[in-house]
């Protein structure tokens, strides 16, 4: 029988290539080049409890045109040293961008979402296993026939899991603390249930790059991701090269109070 660690590959294979087919079937395709800034904070409320805060600051084709921003809140809790569960709230703006854009005016939408952190490690090498189950409400825009403008009309529930592989090595040490490391690793993002549309796989990401710990509670990372987009109708898709810049802290805030 083959053992899950063997299978991986395989089915990360199966994803780049499922996105693949679907690159095929989408008609009207477009690219950008997008620069993203992005920011994690963890705050150890507890030896167990942490609320977490993420933003980012997506900008499209260099700094020409907006791209999106969200704002996400989570709360943490690790349940073993291998498994973190968390419960989050994510707001977007999505703006119209590119040329053709996939959307004609600047989009809200608002998650719930939970999701299960899997770490485990095999010599330096440290994989990382995360899913996410995203409740969406998307604001949907339609034409005004009068003026001919698009504009909110309603909003529509959508259903997403994602899923992360992330495979994490030191480069450097000191002390035995890791100073400069490389990742790879690889989402997908999967539409799921009776209002999916008509893609399965909304998004795929791959990503590389390499983070500095700067110390215990600072790090930096610069990322390569090349993102695909597939719209809700499968009519549009977008191939976008981006590099991303993000800062993570961590900070234990219940040591402090003690």
């Amino acid at each position: 029988m083959l053992k899950f660690n063997s299978i991986k590959p395989l089915i990360l294979i199966g994803f780049l290539a499922f996105g693949f087919v679907l690159d095929i079937q989408a008609q009207t395709k477009n690219s950008n080049n997008d620069i993203w800034f992005h920011y994690v904070g963890k705050n150890m409320l507890t030896k167990k409890l942490s609320f977490t805060f993420e933003g980012t600051l997506r900008f499209a084709n260099g700094f020409d045109e907006k791209q999106q921003w969200f704002v996400r809140p989570s709360v943490d809790y690790q349940f073993a040293k291998w498994f973190t569960g968390s419960i989050g709230y994510s707001h977007y703006n999505t703006y119209s961008y590119g040329n053709p854009a996939m959307n004609k005016i600047s989009i809200p939408e608002d998650h719930l979402w939970f999701q299960g952190t899997f770490v485990h490690n095999s010599g330096d090498f440290k994989f990382t296993h995360r899913l996410r189950d995203e409740l969406r409400y998307v604001d949907v825009a339609v034409k005004d026939p009068v003026t001919e403008e698009f504009e909110i009309d309603h909003y529509e529930y959508r259903n997403r899991f994602r899923y992360m592989f992330l495979l994490n090595h030191p480069i450097t040490k000191k002390e035995e603390a890791t100073k400069l490391f490389a990742f790879f690793g690889d989402e997908v993002f999967m539409n799921l249930g009776s209002n999916a549309g008509k893609t399965f796989l909304n998004q795929n990401r791959i990503i590389g790059g390499v983070g500095y710990n700067i110390n215990k509670h600072h790090q930096l990372q610069l990322s390569y991701i090349h993102q695909n987009i597939w719209n809700y109708p499968n009519t549009f898709q977008e191939s976008n090269p981006t590099v991303r810049l993000s800062y993570i802290t961590n900070f234990d805030w219940y040591q402090k109070a003690e």
